[in-house]
């Protein structure tokens, strides 16, 4: 078992019950303090702090009770973040939403959740807009906030009951799908995100002359947390609601950003910007930090990106239901390699074998972690909770993964191992090999079942005007690939699926070779 050198207890002393609770300090010490900026306002800590209150106000006025599920359907904005804190004031779960979800997906979430009601940032994206037609939402100021789609109130829907402590209180609730395709809510108590945010910013030494570029969507919990960590620090939220390159280089090099988180394909279109639009090189500014997480990280992108913005492009690990923490390569240790870092403070980990056994260092195992960051539970699923969390508090992550010393590899998920011949396949050992031709920008390997055995099949997308084939990326892992590791097939993708934060969803590549074979 790996445990970090801080207890959790110690990790938790001084923490706020309540995430809208972080701004409280900052409102009184530095209340002309820039809080919060996006493309079309930015509001200093006491502005915060009275348009949240305000909403909270209006929110009652709309019939949202403590308890009650509130789903907020935007892309990153000034509007989200304080519809999320005022929720949190009101004790009410927050539910946010991707706009650029289909019609179908966001039903199923308003279904499940039960919301009171919900809310769509219409002036923010046409994609918002177009949900709160949809759904015959009255476009309203709830607020200080301006074109706010209202939907009618649910008056079926019950309230949940309220805790007093926030270990039990839950602040969000995050759909997630997961490798089935079947949506789950993960509920996330205030502590959860409180704790992870303070580990992560931590290790960051995040101070108030921090700005945050967030980019990464809120209605994603690397984007709930970042938020989180950097209000708890007093620093800047720079919220981005689409990405765009252009915009992130001049950012850099006008807006002040120190902190840029992002997934692989951040980075590799950041590249491809610059290249296509012929600079010489970047001015990254006061940039101070670059990291990465959501999906694996190919090295020679790592390698491409810390050489053309002169800094260590730090890899992390979460999971929605950790909140999302788990991870990290630490600044002033960081890395050449795969790996994902040393633990978060206050956190246990320990990997697993299909015996039940603890295995000894060096092997691969599936990784258990426990800490206070880790979920309630499944929302309105209590047989799935039963199997995620073991009566100690042990969440099976589900993925597998290999420690040297105390630092942490992903290996792939536990549904992901493809068994081919009798031997352990991890598609994650054959994408890093195939990523490393120059002519694919990513890759996914899944298994396709065959009687009495398994094949090894890789989707890749290529450069856009590559002539590289199916043979020519054969050719390029036979002699780095065991026999039996080799794909049986490449399928040449124009583009992988992936969700809004670039990770790629294997459970449809699966599925497109049902029935082949």
């Amino acid at each position: 078992m790996v445990a970090s050198t801080q207890t959790a207890a110690e990790h938790l002393e001084g923490l706020p019950n309540r995430i809208h609770e972080v701004i409280d300090r900052y409102v009184d010490a530095t209340p002309d303090r820039l809080a919060l900026i996006d493309d079309k306002a930015k509001l200093t800590y006491r502005e915060l702090d009275r348009s949240t209150g305000g909403v909270a106000k209006a929110l009652q006025e709309l019939g949202i009770r403590a308890g009650d599920r509130v789903m907020i359907v935007s892309e990153n904005s000034i509007s989200l973040a304080c519809l999320l804190l005022a929720a949190s004031r009101l004790d009410a779960w927050a539910i946010v939403v991707n706009p650029r979800l289909s019609p179908r997906e966001i039903d199923q979430i308003r279904d499940h959740s039960g919301a009171r009601r919900a809310f769509f940032t219409s002036d923010v994206s046409q994609e918002a807009a177009d949900h709160a037609v949809r759904y015959g939402a009255s476009v309203q100021n709830v607020g200080s906030l301006r074109g706010i789609g209202v939907t009618a109130l649910n008056e079926e829907t019950s309230a949940e009951p309220v805790e007093t402590e926030g270990s039990h209180q839950v602040a969000v609730l995050i759909y997630t799908s997961g490798t089935t395709g079947t949506p789950k809510g993960v509920m996330l108590t205030h502590r959860n995100l409180l704790f992870s945010a303070r580990g992560t910013a931590g290790w960051r030494k995040m101070t108030s002359a921090d700005v945050q570029y967030c980019v990464l969507p809120i209605s994603h919990i690397v984007g709930i947390s970042l938020l989180t960590m950097t209000l708890m620090f007093g620093g800047t939220v720079r919220l981005v609601a689409k990405y765009d390159p252009a915009a992130l280089v001049k950012a850099m090099a006008e807006e002040g950003i120190t902190i840029l988180n992002g997934v692989p394909a951040t980075y590799q279109r950041l590249l491809e910007y610059r290249r296509n639009a012929g600079l010489p090189k970047f001015d990254r500014g006061a940039l101070r930090l670059i990291a990465v997480a959501g999906a694996p990280l190919d090295l020679e992108l790592k390698s491409r990106v810390e050489q053309e913005l002169g800094l260590p492009l730090l890899n992390g690990y979460g999971i929605t239901e950790c909140s999302p923490g788990i991870s990290g390569v630490r600044p002033d240790n960081p890395r050449t390699d795969h790996a994902v870092g040393t633990v978060l403070p206050g956190l246990e980990a320990k990997l697993v074998a299909r015996s039940g056994k603890t295995v000894a260092d060096g092997e691969v195992g599936e990784l258990h972690v426990r800490g206070p960051n880790v979920m309630r539970g499944y929302y309105r699923a209590p047989d799935l909770t039963a199997k995620a969390i073991d009566a100690d508090g042990w969440f099976n992550t589900g993925d597998l993964a290999r420690f040297e010393g105390d630092c942490l590899y992903i290996v792939g998920r536990t549904k992901e191992m493809i068994i081919r011949s009798g031997f352990n396949v991890y598609p994650a050992e054959i994408e890093a090999v195939l990523s490393t031709h120059d002519a694919v920008v990513q890759c996914a390997v899944v298994g396709r079942p065959v009687e009495g055995n398994e094949e090894v099949v890789a989707f890749v997308q290529l450069i856009k005007g590559s002539k590289a084939t199916e043979q020519d990326l054969m050719a390029h892992v036979a002699p780095q690939l065991t026999s039996y590791k080799r794909p049986s097939e490449i399928i040449l993708l124009d583009a992988l699926p992936a969700t809004s934060t670039g990770k790629i969803l294997k459970h449809k590549l699966a599925e497109s070779l049902r029935g082949q074979h």
